[in-house]
């Protein structure tokens, strides 16, 4: 067992681990975020994307002790009680999901993305969301609503 400290969702944690498990697995199974989804276990589909000291990361492609001294940000970090991010109320006002599976991993990318460069023409968006991938919507929907926060002002997370 290896002792890690790392802050989630602005919440310090000091906890024992395995060496060989995967920062999402940590995420899901000892800190309860369940809406860092496991999709595919080989870092191809993107669900498990969460932010590692400001920056998206597949949480299924890092151990968690590589995490030690980071600050982790979840899907269930960016909204403010109960008021969503910009970014998931757009994903919601576009209708930007539908079995919502790879959802968290699309908006922790597109709240990176819109970190990144707040001003994207959607030639850019889907070049950068092209790690994420989603079976059910066709992407236009994803695309117009990272297009609405951006045109919103309101991309990145809350403060």
């Amino acid at each position: 067992m290896t002792k890690i400290s790392v802050t989630v969702d602005g919440v310090n944690y000091e906890d024992e681990v395995e060496p060989r498990t995967l920062l999402v697995h940590y995420l899901r199974e000892q800190l309860g975020k369940t809406g860092t989804v496991v999709g595919c276990d080989t870092s191809n589909c993107g669900a498990c994307t969460v932010h590692l000291d400001g920056r998206s990361v597949k949480s299924c492609n890092m151990l968690a002790v590589q995490a030690d001294g980071s600050e982790v940000t979840t899907i269930e970090g960016l909204a403010d009680g109960e008021t969503l991010s910009p970014v998931q109320e757009a994903f919601r006002d576009c209708h930007a999901l539908q079995c919502g599976y790879c959802t968290p991993g699309m908006i922790m990318q597109a709240t990176d993305l819109l970190r990144e460069n707040p001003t994207p023409d959607e030639a850019y968006v889907r070049q950068h969301m092209e790690g994420n991938l989603c079976r059910c919507t066709g992407y236009h929907n994803i695309v117009q609503a990272v297009l609405q926060a951006a045109d919103a002002g309101q991309g990145g997370e809350q403060s």
